[in-house]
């Protein structure tokens, strides 16, 4: 949903740890002009730094455990029903060490976006800079993409390159890529609050 004048557009931010990803979309937001307002952040473990990050931020919380759960079924209903009450216009998984769910994605399907470590459809899964560094490639970077029920596969947004150094370690390459991931997630995410946005099939269209 585009936003228009002075109304920002609702964001619920999904975290599993550190939080660095979201700290930098807190830091965004603080701007009227940047359009996002964030709703809440949610992850699925307690005693976590992007929890602390929303609270300094003034940014309401909750925890949604698998363990307090019979199935992951359950788990999955449970988590899209406490997003579902802040009525996002869009989610963002920031670290979200969580596969979307049947229930989530019949509700927020097409509007939640993940970013990867690497360039799709390239080197899915955490391990993507590891991957591209074993492999040999001289260009890998990052990608923001509309998540699906798969690992890293759906529909790309967004990407940005970044060279690979004959000297690099797994540590210095990925540290570079999360760079240009962060200023990636920002910049879009604003556009596509601020703009609207379609997916059709594998094709992303922000308006």
């Amino acid at each position: 949903m585009p936003t228009t004048g002075s109304t920002a557009g609702s964001v619920v931010v999904l975290v599993s740890g550190h939080g660095s990803n979201l700290q930098a979309l807190i830091d965004a937001a603080t701007h009227p002009a940047y359009g996002v307002r964030i709703a809440a952040v949610g992850a699925d473990r307690g005693d976590i730094q992007g929890l602390s990050r929303a609270r300094r931020a003034g940014v309401p919380t909750f925890v949604c455990r698998v363990a307090d759960f019979a199935t992951r079924a359950q788990w999955d209903a449970a988590l899209t029903s406490q997003v579902a009450a802040y009525r996002p216009d869009l989610v963002v998984l920031a670290g979200f060490m969580r596969l979307a769910g049947d229930a989530f994605l019949a509700q927020f399907g097409g509007r939640t976006v993940n970013t990867h470590p690497a360039l799709s459809p390239s080197f899915p899964g955490i391990q993507g800079p590891r991957e591209a560094l074993d492999y040999g490639v001289k260009v890998t970077g990052c990608t923001l993409f509309v998540v699906d029920a798969g690992v890293d596969t759906g529909p790309i947004v967004a990407q940005r390159a970044v060279s690979v150094h004959d000297d690099d370690t797994v540590e210095i390459l990925h540290e570079r890529i999360k760079t240009q991931e962060r200023q990636m997630l920002v910049d879009y995410v604003g556009r596509m609050v601020r703009n609207g946005f379609s997916v059709t099939e594998r094709k992303v269209t922000i308006s």
